[in-house]
């Protein structure tokens, strides 16, 4: 999935929702040492920031240096670029070695992962006993607003289906079907993620941000498909209430933590 969220990269920041900040005093209570932390697939950072606000040093990588040059900076944060290319051995010896890690988190992008090559790369690198995995996503398909918008949103999450990278699928299912070999943690486990909830206060611009930033919209529009025309946007902002209210959207959220099965 290399380059997929290049073209939306420098709107990615803006468009997309910040995690509660007690997300990450509940995943770092899971963990005895909290020393080093490694945040995969970080895009801008976002989790990367959360994270450091309970570990000493986090190492922040992505496979995407367009999402790295937006990283927000932070001097316990450490922005690593980790092209397709490198090997697994380089891939450990660059986040500390193996037995390092104390907690490993993947924020929104676990389904994009090659699960075979990630998954065996964890178990080197976590903390022995200790060390946690925690992943969590959320569906733009089924934010909640109100019952003036939800209903147009439906329809148009439903025309975004034939643009759907197969690899989305976890997501959809909010990662009940998400291989996850790794023992619980008391947050989900394999076949039943742990259900959360977002609320988030958003402006329609920024509702229409976080639309564009979709990667089923921006691979429709690559082919030739405007999902987001003039005359969808405007039933929107119509159904919104205007240009100028702010909303409360429900993000609907899923976790899973574990730790490497000894």
């Amino acid at each position: 999935m290399a380059g997929l969220f290049d073209k939306q990269a420098a709107i990615y920041l803006d468009a997309r929702p910040r995690y509660p900040s007690r997300w990450f005093s509940m995943l770092a209570a899971l963990t005895p040492n909290h020393s080093l932390a490694w945040d995969v697939g970080t895009g801008n950072g976002q989790a990367a920031i959360g994270v450091a606000k309970h570990y000493k040093q986090v190492i922040a990588t992505d496979i995407s240096e367009e999402q790295l040059k937006q990283a927000i900076p932070h001097s316990q944060v450490q922005y690593l670029h980790t092209p397709l290319s490198m090997s697994d051995e380089e891939i450990v010896d660059l986040i500390g070695g193996e037995n390092s890690v104390d907690l490993v988190t993947v924020a929104a992008a676990l389904h994009w992962f090659d699960l075979e090559k990630f998954y065996p790369i964890v178990k080197r690198v976590l903390r022995k006993p200790g060390g946690v995995l925690a992943v969590w996503g959320y569906n733009i398909n089924i934010i909640q607003v109100s019952p003036e918008v939800d209903p147009l949103l439906n329809n148009l999450f439903e025309k975004t289906y034939p643009f759907q990278n197969p690899n989305r699928m976890y997501a959809i299912d909010a990662y009940k079907t998400l291989p996850f070999p790794f023992e619980s943690v008391g947050v989900g486990c394999e076949g039943q993620s742990m259900e959360l909830n977002m609320p988030q206060e958003m402006s329609f611009e920024g509702l229409l941000k976080l639309l564009r930033s979709f990667s089923p919209v921006i691979t429709a529009k690559g082919e030739g498909v405007d999902l987001l025309c003039e005359e969808v946007v405007k039933e929107l902002e119509r159904a919104w209430g205007g240009n100028d209210l702010t909303r409360t959207v429900n993000y609907r959220s899923y976790m899973l933590a574990g730790k490497v099965k000894l």
